[in-house]
């Protein structure tokens, strides 16, 4: 298909904010308000939804499709909102490189001391993703 007609929505890259953070933490809170509920009324059943699972075009160490354009300059080493829907409520970021590899690093502090948007861990990120 022609790529132009693909709506300029999925063109966006986003970057990685306290503010998606906190979005994502939203998410899980609320996911599990809603699991308490269903267990709840549903103390004798087995409920059993179809689990979401990752997109097969977005694993981490593949290279991104052209379905999402072209990366800017400014984002490429620098965290962004992840594009697969199953990492919706997950505490994670991905990071592209300059030859669109993707690659996810959890949003948790990394030992215990160094969270995501500390200029340690993101430079250590610009330098693990050297190509």
């Amino acid at each position: 298909m022609d790529p132009s007609f693909w709506p300029s929505e999925t063109n966006s890259f986003r970057r990685f904010t306290p503010e998606s953070l906190a979005a994502i933490e939203e998410r899980i809170a609320n996911k599990e308000k809603e699991q308490v509920k269903v267990k709840g009324k549903n103390k004798d059943r087995e409920v059993e939804k179809d689990k979401p699972t990752p997109q097969l075009d977005l694993k981490n160490f593949k290279t991104l499709p052209s379905l999402y354009g072209d990366i800017p300059a400014e984002l490429v080493g620098e965290p962004l909102e992840d594009f697969d829907p199953y990492y919706n409520d997950h505490k994670t970021f991905m990071v592209l490189n300059k030859r669109r590899t993707i690659y996810r690093f959890t949003a948790t502090s990394a030992l215990f001391i160094f969270g995501p948007f500390n200029p340690v861990r993101k430079t250590a990120i610009k330098i693990l993703i050297h190509s």
